[in-house]
This record gives C-alpha cells, structure tokens and sequence, in this order.
C-alpha cells in the first residue's frame, strides 16, 4: 500500500495487571487501539489459563514472564478468543507445553490468513511472531475446569469474525469478551457480521456479568453493551440512509458526523463496518467472506491516506 504510516508506538512495559477476582487477571495494554489487545490470567494450583495473546514479540515475552510469575503450577492452557493476530501471535512464547483450545473455524482462519496482519503494518517491530494452530477446537461450547473454577467458553460469532469466542466465569460473574465488544474503541466488524453482532451482545447481556474485560480497552462492567449496541445499530441507520442514495460505504462515512461515537478510537473503521452493513442488507450471508484489502484501502482513504496508528 503506497500511502505511508504513521505508525505510535507504546513499549510493552506499560501493560496493565488488574485483578478482577480471586486468581483472575486481565492483562490490559493501555491505549487499546489496532494490535493492543488484553489478555486474561486465570491462575490455579496446577497452572494458568491464558485468555489470548498478544501481537508482538517483544510483548509475548513480557506477556508469558508476567503469567510465569503468577503461576504455582507449570501447566499452561491458552484460549484464543478468535483468529487475528494480536490475539494469537503470541501463542509460540509458550512452548510446545502449552495446549492451546479455540473454536474450529479459528484454527481454519488461523491457518489460511498466517503472518496477513503483519504485512497491513510493515514496519511494526513485529520481532520472531509466528502461528502455532490450536491444538483442540470445539464448536459451540466446551467447559474447563481449573481446580474449582470452571471457565465456559461459548462460541458467539459471527459478530467481530466468524470464529468469536467469548470465556464466561459464572461463579466469579467475569466475561472475557474478545473483541465481541471493546471499551474506548470502535466496534469492527468487517470479518463478522453487525447483525450477529447484536444477537452476540444479547446473548452476553443474558449472562449478567459484574466484570467485562473486553479484548481492547479498560476493564469495564455490563455498561459496554450499550454503548455497542447503539453503535451497531447507527452503522445499521447509516448503511440503509446511505443504501438508499445511492452511496458507496466510504462515501456514507465521509458525509456522516460520528455525534456520540467521536471519542472512541480507529474512527476509519466505520468504513468497513459499512461495508458490511451495505452487504448485510443486500442479502449477503452473515460472515461470509469480503475483500477486506480493498476495504482495508478505503480505510486508509477515510483516515487521510495514511495507514491507521498501529500502536503495537
């Protein structure tokens, strides 16, 4: 892509450990924005259950010391939440030890997209990343049990990809929500769907949670749902408005104010949020494949012709 990044940086040490229950962290990597995403640390007597990774590798090496130090057991367990690289990049910093558990089509799209993420942001410091597939996938739903703690994980995409995942602690009442919803950020749903999305954010609503670790953004509560649902359901006003006049995606999002929706960071990603919209309307099968580099570009176009800031 010809137009040139201006690309932020933030240096790993400036992750975040909360504790949001007894033995459960997230791991929040402030500002939240593209590639910084969180992680969840679930300690046990026998080891720890990891909630996603992380993009680089510098940020992986960082990620895996900070769960060796919390850790009084040498098993070690990684969940990934769905296929994209920041998420699951990291996965090699734990060994072959290690067994890592996602959802089928996660290891599909893990496998087809490889190192893709990488070459959207060329001049990341992107270290000795790699994709190391799952080990064990499920379809809809698998238990884990760590000592007394049982961690569900419970597929609910298409909604952010085809292959979400969210991690639900009923007795603790925390959601680890991958990128289904995202506190501070914009929504995107480019390789998912908007309508599913909604149905997702229902469904993780029905669960009640007091905690909320999204997979970018602060540690938030169940408020995070409103925020976007009513985000979606504006994408969904301004692709029929833009539908109808005859619009292309990126036209609508350059004649739409973002009102309410300003403040959250990577604007650009409207663009394909309507892309989807546009597709949804049309007909087009919830999650079923678009050219996201086409998009991708027109991202770029909406954000002034430079890359989106990769804070990674």
């Amino acid at each position: 892509m010809s137009a040139s990044s201006r690309t932020a940086r933030a240096p790993a040490s400036a992750a975040e450990l909360v504790e949001v229950a007894d033995g459960v962290h997230a791991y929040t990597q402030p500002n939240g924005g593209w590639c910084l995403n969180n992680a969840g640390i679930l300690v046990g007597g026998d080891g720890v259950l990891v909630v996603d990774t992380v993009a680089t590798e510098a940020r992986a090496v960082r990620l895996r010391q900070t769960v060796d130090r919390l850790g009084a057991g040498p098993g070690r367990i990684l969940v990934n939440t769905h296929h994209h690289g920041d998420h699951t990049f990291g996965n090699f910093a734990f060994g072959p030890t290690a067994t890592i558990v996602a959802h089928e089509q996660a290891r599909t799209e893990m496998a087809a997209t490889g190192m893709a993420l990488t070459g959207l942001w060329p001049d990341v410091a992107w270290g000795d990343v790699r994709v190391v597939l799952p080990h064990l996938t499920f379809r809809e739903a698998v238990t884990l049990h760590q000592g007394d703690r049982r961690v569900e994980l419970i597929h609910v995409g298409p909604a952010h990809t085809t292959n979400d995942v969210v991690a639900w602690l009923p007795e603790e009442r925390v959601l680890f929500a991958g990128d289904v919803v995202l506190a501070g950020c914009t929504p995107f749903n480019l390789m998912g769907s908007i309508e599913g999305a909604l149905r997702a954010v229902a469904r993780l609503r029905r669960l009640a949670p007091v905690t909320v670790v999204c997979g970018h953004g602060p540690v938030t509560g169940p408020e995070v749902f409103d925020r976007t649902e009513a985000y979606l359901r504006w994408i969904q006003e301004v692709a029929a408005a833009g539908l109808a006049a005859g619009l292309t995606p990126l036209e609508a999002a350059r004649d739409t104010d973002l009102g309410e929706f300003a403040d959250l960071l990577d604007a650009e990603r409207m663009v394909g949020n309507l892309h989807r919209a546009y597709d949804e309307l049309r007909g087009g099968e919830p999650g079923r494949p678009l050219d996201v580099s086409s998009v991708f570009a027109e991202m770029v176009d909406f954000n002034g012709g430079r890359l989106p800031d990769c804070w990674a």
